[in-house]
């Protein structure tokens, strides 16, 4: 998106706002959450992959500020605190559960956990299967700019921001775009299709391609 926006900053001025996951938004892992306990269902969530959270609002606010106080091209980023630091799935999944009035409890596999949802939850309990990540897209972490970007950290007490010369190239959005209207004329595609165009597009894509989603535990 951003590389997108670029290529119209000659024309009007761009700015735009990085930001961590949004709490509880649609598709959001405590969404998820949400939707395994309004069903009965256990909670899955691996040990070794951490994320950055923030509200609604906050992600709202940063936007904002980023629209009134962006310079063009300039991309706008919440600052690490002790508010604001990368955490576990896991640890979520616990504070979730206990923000839920139950007591987290680890069990030894997918399929203790499927069968003791009854049981635990009458006594305050939930089960969780806790698991080092083998899914697809799960980096070990998250950063908010490269060591190849111009970060000002000093404009704002709460907030970065990255300079961004324009760096759009035209040729490789062109064929991005000629090449999403085919898939989208032929009706056809695979994920590694899509995933070998942003390569190309994005070298420094890093996504892990395992065929297992996070989504589809248990």
């Amino acid at each position: 998106m951003e590389i997108f926006l670029s290529r119209r900053a000659k024309d009007i001025p761009i700015s735009t706002a990085r930001f961590a996951n949004v709490a509880f938004s649609d598709g959001s892992l405590l969404h998820g959450f949400n939707q395994r306990m309004n069903k009965g269902q256990p909670i899955a969530a691996p040990t070794d992959v951490k994320r950055y959270f923030v509200t609604p609002k906050e992600s709202g606010e940063l936007c904002l500020m980023s629209c009134l106080l962006g310079d063009n091209l300039d991309i706008f980023f919440p600052k690490l605190s002790e508010r604001l630091q990368l955490t576990p799935f896991s640890d979520l999944a616990v504070r979730f559960l206990e923000s839920r009035g139950y007591e987290p409890h680890a069990c030894s596999s997918e399929d203790e956990a499927r069968e003791r949802v009854e049981e635990l939850s009458a006594l305050g309990k939930w089960p969780c299967y806790f698991f080092t990540s083998d899914t697809t897209g799960e980096k070990d972490y998250e950063e908010f700019f490269t060591t190849k970007e111009t970060v000002d950290l000093n404009r704002f007490k709460n907030i970065g921001v990255i300079k961004n010369a324009s760096n759009s190239d035209i040729e490789s959005l062109d064929y991005f775009n000629d090449e999403i209207r085919r898939m989208r004329t032929i009706g056809s595609w695979t994920r590694l299709d899509l995933i070998s165009l942003f390569n190309r597009m994005i070298p420094e894509f890093d996504h892990k391609e395992t065929g297992k989603f996070l989504d589809d535990k248990m």
